[in-house]
């Protein structure tokens, strides 16, 4: 398939998705027919029609779990008066607690009430894994066997993220005279995990 028809199928592609598409999954919707484009055609067209967007409203943004069409940061504030609907607003210890989980993952239960000083409820444990921003990476070995929790892809595209080394780092986004004593802060390499991109 020459690249002038692939392209306008990749728009209509990622107009559609509910999702951010992978070339393995855009790859997989050409399968069985006769000119299937090669992944390397797609990668190449997925390229070009990012350089067609730069001067656009919208943009073709590369997140953990592929490609999707989004608007551009730029021209938010006019597309959300599309919708009375304000959205979501999130607690202030929800988003300290997934904060702690995105950066000292895998980490249990016990360990986030131990550095925020505070219960972490079930209910807030059990809405971020309902949204699918956090997941059980396994128990602990300790007695009890508490849960390990770790963020998700679904968390990194919620923040348009393509990986966990594009969070900022720990002392822009929080006091660290309140945290620092609990914490320890190591160096970030040390606490990477790294989170493959979708292919």
């Amino acid at each position: 398939m020459n690249n002038d028809k692939l392209k306008p199928i990749l728009e209509a592609l990622f107009a559609a998705a509910d999702r951010p598409l992978s070339v393995n999954q855009i790859s997989d919707l050409f399968s069985g027919d006769i000119d299937q484009p090669s992944k390397d055609d797609i990668r190449k067209a997925i390229d070009e029609i990012g350089g067609q967007y730069q001067d656009s409203g919208l943009e073709l943004k590369q997140v953990a779990s592929g490609f999707r069409f989004q608007v551009k940061p730029a021209y938010e504030s006019w597309v959300s008066r599309l919708w009375d609907q304000k959205p979501p607003h999130y607690s202030r210890a929800m988003l300290e607690t997934l904060a702690l989980i995105a950066y000292r993952q895998p980490i249990t239960r016990g360990e986030i009430e131990d550095i925020r000083g505070v219960s972490v409820s079930t209910n807030m444990i059990k809405t971020l894994l309902e949204r699918e921003w956090v997941k059980s990476l396994g128990h602990k070995d300790v007695p009890g066997r508490p849960t390990l929790y770790g963020t998700t892809r679904a968390f990194l595209d919620y923040f348009n993220i393509k990986s966990l080394n594009e969070l900022p780092a720990l002392c822009e986004i929080i006091d660290l005279d309140r945290y620092t004593p609990e914490l320890e802060f190591v160096e970030k390499s040390e606490t990477e995990i790294p989170l493959p991109l979708a292919e």
